[in-house]
C-alpha cells in the first residue's frame, strides 16, 4: 500500500500551481458583496455631474450658468476657464509614435474641460456640484452652450483628405503621427517578383466598451494632511497615482488612490479622465468629498472607445505559397484627443504583431494615424494585436483560395518551426519558444475538421450555408515593467500577498496564491490578497497587456526567495542549528539530514510570539520586493469556428467553436478557461454584432443599447478548449499569458469563416444580416 501523502504535499495537489481552483472572489461578488467605487460613500460627500457638448465640433462662444448656480442644492458651476486658472494640468499621452523622418508625433494639449472649442459629441465643458445627484443632475441640463457648430470628421481616411475640417489647428491634415515600419524598397522588390499578390481592404471596426461598471469617482482633498485621495475603478493603482499626480499639479506622496472591486475595464479604465481634476478642484473650495458616477448614455460618449481602423492590405507569396512580403497602408482613428496609448495600437501594435506565427521575412507597415471629432480611441482587449492577427490571418486565407492552395497546408508551409527558437521576426521581435505546426493539427483534430463536408452537408439539407475558418495566431504581451510582490506575515495567521497589478475580473487571487503555496507551501485558504491602494505600494506597473502572471507572478516567487533566505537565519535559532545547515521543502525549514524541522507558519507564530533572536538575524519574515522588467512572451494558439448563415436572412450563426492555445506554464486552466471565453465572445461580438455610426455631423447613432449590438448568452457557441504548451524561457513560472489572446484567434476565424461560408466573399466587420445579404446577392 502506498503511504499516505503528508497534508502540504496534498495542499499543492489541489491548490498548487496547475490545479483548477476557483476564483477566490466569486463567493463575496455572487452575494452582491462587492464593494465598487459607486459604493463607497465619505462622510459630508456632495455629488457631481458633468455638461458635455451636443456638438461634434464648434466654436465654445459662451456658457450661462446663472439659473443653475441659483437651483436648489447647487455648491456651484464651474468650467474650464475656473481649472485652467487653478493651474491644474494637461491630460497626457504615455506612448509616442516617431513619424516616418524620425520626428515625434503630434501632441496637442487636452486640459480637462474644453475652453475654446468643442472636438466631439460628449466633449466636458463644465459640471455642476450638489447635494444631491438629482439637484446636480437638474442643474446641469440647466447651463446653457452657445456653440457655433462646425463641418466634422468622423472617420480616419476622410480627416487626413485635402479640405477635411480640422481638428486640431496645430495639426495639418489631423495627422498626428505619420508612421513607418520596414525597408519599403525590399518589400516593394518582393512585390515586384511575387508569383501571386493577395489584395484586400480590411477594416477594424470602432468599439464601445460596454463595461459592467460604469466609470465612477470620488475626489477628496484633505486640508489637514495636504494629501489628495481618488477612489475609482483603473486597471492601476500605482500609476493612476503618478498620472494623477502630474494633472492636479502635487506631488506623488501627496496623492493616492484606492481601488476597490471593478466591473470590467478591458483596457478603458486604465488612465486619467477630464472628470477627475474636477472632482479634487470642487472638494478644494467646498472642503469635502465630490462624488460623480456615469450613466449609461454618458458612458457611451465619454469611455474611451476601442479599435477602428482603416488598412489597405497586401501579401506576396511565391508559386508554391510561400511568404515574401506583408503590406499594410492604412489609417488609425484616434477619436478628438489623445488617450495614453491610442496613437500607439494601430502603428506600433500593429507592426509588432504582424509576423504572428510565419516565417514572413519582410513586412512594411504605414498607418496615417489622425484626429477626427469622434469619443477618443484608448486600448482595448489586445490594443492593436487581434488586429494584426486578423489583418494576416485573413490574407492567408484568401491567398489559399486565391492560389487553390489547402488553407492548413499554407500555413503549415510558413510556420516558424521549432528548431528555428530563438526566431528574430521581420517586426523585430525574438520569439523563445512555440511548436506552432503541432498546435495547428491539434486544433484541426480536436474540432474535426475531416468531418467538417458532412456538416456543411447538413446544413445545406436545412438551407443553410456553412463556412469553416482558422484564427492561427500569435501576440506580444505588453511591454516590460517592474512589479511588487509584498508578502506580509498578519498576527492573525494569514499571510497577504501585496502586488501592483489590480484585478478587474481575472481571479488574480487564486492564482497568485497558488504560486505563493507551490513555492513556499503555505495553506491556500491563509493567503490573501491586497492590490488596490497606491499607499502600501513601492512599484506597481498595473493589469494589462497579459502580463500579470508574468509580472506579479515572478514578483511573488523572487519575494519567497528571500523569505526563504530569512527563514533560514531565523529557523537556525528556533531549531538550535546553524542556519547554513537549513534547508527549506514543502514549507518545512529542516536541519540537513535529520527529522527535525519546523513549518513556515508555526515558525511565524513563534515570531509574533516572541522568539527571542541575536542580534543580525531579522525580526520578520515579511518582504517588500519589487521584480524588474518582466520581458514580453508571445502566447499563440489555433482557433476553428464553424459558422451557419441563413441566405434568406443574412443571419450569421457561430455553431461550433474549437481552441488550442500556448500559453506557456498555465497556472490556473479554470480561470485560463474563462478568459478564453471572453475574449472570444468579445471576438465574435466584434465580428458580427458591435459597430459605433455616425451622422455626417458627428452625432453618434448608435449612443445605447437600444441601437448598439452586443451579444447575448444565446449567441455565444459552447466551446472546445485544449492546450499545447511551451514554456516561456524568458520568465521564471514559464507562462505566456493568456487575458487577450481570445480576441486575436477569433476575429479572424469567425470572419474566415464567414467568408467560406460565402464562397470567398469578402465583407468586412461587422458581418451584420444586412451586408451579409448584400454579399449574397451581389
Amino acid at each position: 500500500m502506498n503511504a499516505p501523502l503528508a497534508a502540504d504535499k496534498l495542499d499543492l495537489m489541489k491548490f498548487g500551481v496547475g490545479q483548477p481552483v476557483p476564483r477566490q472572489e466569486d463567493p463575496t461578488l455572487l452575494k452582491g458583496q462587492g464593494r465598487y467605487t459607486d459604493d463607497v460613500n465619505l462622510p459630508g460627500q456632495a455629488y457631481a455631474v458633468m455638461v458635455r457638448s451636443q456638438v461634434a465640433h464648434g466654436l465654445l462662444k459662451g456658457i450661462d450658468a446663472e439659473e443653475a448656480r441659483n437651483m436648489p442644492g447647487v455648491l456651484g458651476v464651474w468650467t474650464g476657464a475656473d481649472l485652467n486658472a487653478a493651474g491644474y494640468g494637461a491630460l497626457k499621452t504615455v506612448m509616442m509614435v516617431p513619424n516616418r523622418d524620425g520626428s515625434q508625433m503630434k501632441t496637442p494639449t487636452r486640459y480637462s474641460l474644453a475652453t475654446d472649442k468643442v472636438r466631439f459629441v460628449g466633449d466636458p465643458v463644465a459640471f455642476v456640484v450638489a447635494e444631491t445627484q438629482a439637484q446636480a443632475r437638474d442643474a446641469a441640463e440647466a447651463v446653457v452652450l452657445d456653440i457655433e457648430p462646425l463641418p466634422a470628421v468622423t472617420e480616419a481616411r476622410a480627416a487626413t483628405q485635402p479640405g477635411a475640417p480640422i481638428v486640431f489647428d496645430d495639426v495639418p491634415d489631423n495627422v498626428c503621427a505619420d508612421f513607418q515600419f520596414g525597408d519599403s524598397a525590399k518589400v516593394a522588390d518582393a512585390f515586384a517578383k511575387a508569383a501571386h499578390v493577395t489584395k484586400l481592404h480590411l477594416v477594424s471596426n470602432r468599439i464601445v466598451v460596454c463595461a459592467m461598471e460604469p466609470r465612477t469617482a470620488i475626489g477628496h482633498y484633505d486640508k489637514e494632511t495636504d494629501r489628495s485621495t481618488l477612489y475609482a475603478g483603473c486597471q492601476g493603482v500605482f500609476g493612476l497615482k503618478n498620472q494623477m499626480a502630474a494633472l492636479l499639479g502635487i506631488k506623488p506622496a501627496q496623492m493616492r488612490v484606492v481601488t476597490g472591486n471593478v466591473g470590467g475595464s478591458f483596457g478603458m479604465k486604465g488612465s486619467p479622465y477630464p472628470e477627475y481634476a474636477g472632482l479634487f478642484h470642487a472638494s478644494k473650495i467646498l472642503g469635502r468629498p465630490v462624488k460623480w458616477t456615469d450613466d449609461r448614455s454618458g458612458s457611451f460618449l465619454s469611455d474611451q472607445h476601442g479599435r477602428d481602423h482603416d488598412f489597405d492590405a497586401e501579401l506576396a507569396l511565391d508559386k508554391d505559397g510561400t511568404f515574401l512580403a506583408v503590406r499594410l497602408k492604412g489609417y488609425a482613428n484616434l477619436g478628438a484627443y489623445l488617450s495614453n496609448v491610442g496613437a500607439a495600437m494601430g502603428a506600433l501594435g500593429v507592426s509588432r504583431n504582424l509576423a504572428a506565427v510565419y516565417r514572413t521575412p519582410l513586412i512594411e507597415v504605414q498607418t496615417k494615424v489622425a484626429f477626427t471629432h469622434t469619443s477618443p480611441i484608448g486600448a482595448y482587449r489586445g490594443a492593436g494585436r487581434p488586429e494584426a492577427n486578423y489583418f494576416m490571418e485573413r490574407l492567408i486565407a484568401t491567398a489559399a483560395r486565391e492560389m487553390g492552395l489547402d488553407q492548413t497546408e499554407i500555413r503549415r508551409r510558413n510556420h516558424i518551426k521549432p528548431e528555428e527558437m530563438p526566431y528574430k521576426t521581420a517586426s523585430g521581435t525574438v520569439y523563445d519558444s512555440g511548436e506552432f505546426t503541432v498546435l495547428l493539427d491539434k486544433a484541426l483534430e480536436l474540432a474535426d475538421v475531416a468531418g467538417f463536408a458532412a456538416r456543411k452537408e447538413e446544413s445545406a439539407k436545412r438551407g443553410k450555408l456553412r463556412g469553416l475558418g482558422i484564427g492561427d495566431y500569435l501576440e506580444v504581451t505588453a511591454p516590460p515593467t517592474n512589479e511588487m510582490g509584498g508578502l506580509r506575515f498578519e498576527e492573525n495567521g494569514d499571510v497577504t500577498i501585496i502586488t501592483g497589478t489590480l484585478d478587474y475580473g481575472q481571479g488574480h487571487w487564486s492564482a497568485f496564491a497558488q504560486v505563493l503555496t507551490t513555492k513556499l507551501g503555505i495553506p491556500f485558504e491563509r493567503i490573501k490578497l491586497k492590490q488596490g491602494d497606491s499607499d502600501l505600494l513601492i512599484a506597481g506597473g498595473g493589469t494589462g497587456g497579459s502580463k500579470s502572471i508574468m509580472a506579479s507572478g515572478a514578483a511573488i516567487v523572487e519575494a519567497s526567495d528571500k523569505v526563504i533566505e530569512k527563514g533560514k537565519q531565523i529557523a537556525g535559532v528556533a531549531l538550535e542549528a546553524s542556519a547554513a545547515d537549513i534547508e527549506f521543502k514543502l514549507g518545512r525549514f529542516e536541519i540537513v539530514g535529520t527529522d527535525r524541522g519546523i513549518g513556515i507558519m508555526e515558525l511565524a507564530a513563534k515570531l509574533r510570539g516572541g522568539l527571542k533572536l541575536p542580534e543580525g538575524v531579522p525580526d520578520t519574515l515579511d518582504v517588500s520586493h519589487v521584480h524588474e522588467a518582466a520581458p514580453s512572451a508571445f502566447p499563440n494558439g489555433a482557433h476553428v469556428a464553424e459558422v451557419e448563415i441563413d441566405p434568406d436572412t443574412g443571419t450569421v450563426e457561430v455553431v461550433k467553436y474549437t481552441m488550442v492555445g500556448d500559453f506557456g506554464t498555465v497556472i490556473n486552466p479554470m480561470l485560463v478557461e474563462g478568459q478564453s471565453h471572453g475574449g472570444v465572445v468579445q471576438g465574435i461580438s466584434q465580428a458580427i454584432f458591435e459597430r459605433v455610426v455616425y451622422s455626417e455631423e458627428g452625432q453618434p447613432l448608435t449612443g445605447s443599447f437600444t441601437d448598439y449590438a452586443i451579444p447575448r448568452a444565446g449567441d455565444a457557441p459552447s466551446f472546445r478548449i485544449d492546450y499545447h504548451s511551451v514554456p516561456a524561457k524568458t520568465n521564471v513560472l514559464g507562462a505566456k499569458g493568456c487575458g487577450e489572446a481570445g480576441c486575436a484567434g477569433s476575429l479572424p476565424s469567425v470572419m474566415n469563416a464567414i467568408s467560406d461560408a460565402l464562397g470567398g466573399k469578402h465583407i468586412n466587420m461587422p458581418a451584420t444580416p444586412e451586408r451579409v445579404w448584400e454579399a449574397l446577392r451581389s
